[in-house]
């Protein structure tokens, strides 16, 4: 039986009252407009969800993982897209950066990326590789 932490805990039911109230109603209007306005990712941004994998010195919130994906969990509930952005932007924009990014691309791009000012994305699809990363070359 896993035992949450006092602040894992309280991840879980900020983001979920946060998610619960101010996503999901919106929702599908965000699914019809093809998009999530600017207001609702600076809102996500004063919660620390763009930057929750970074580290306090690159305007993180260095939080542990366990909170990360109760974090993601909410989110989906409310907004299964908008889960997958967080997603996309800790743990492969982010944590990469704050892994293997210089000291210059850190400075550049992480300042943008955990204040939901840009968010970051990837192509995974190859010809002959479709989506399957090990594939590509």
């Amino acid at each position: 039986m896993t035992v949450l932490t006092e602040v894992q805990t309280a991840v879980r039911d900020t983001v979920r009252a946060f998610a619960q109230e101010n996503i999901r109603p919106l929702s599908a209007r965000y699914e019809s407009e093809g998009g999530y306005p600017q207001a609702l990712f600076d809102e996500m941004a004063s919660m620390g969800l763009w930057g929750m994998t970074a580290p306090d010195e690159h305007g993180g919130t260095g939080t542990d993982y366990v909170s990360y994906a109760l974090a993601l969990i909410e989110i989906a509930a409310a907004d299964g897209a908008l889960s997958t952005l967080v997603s996309i932007q800790n743990s492969i924009m982010v944590s990469a950066l704050v892994k293997d990014g210089s000291e210059f691309q850190k400075a550049r791009y992480l300042p943008e990326l955990v204040s939901g000012r840009k968010i970051g994305a990837f192509a995974l699809t190859e010809a002959g590789a479709g989506s399957d990363a090990s594939a590509i070359r």
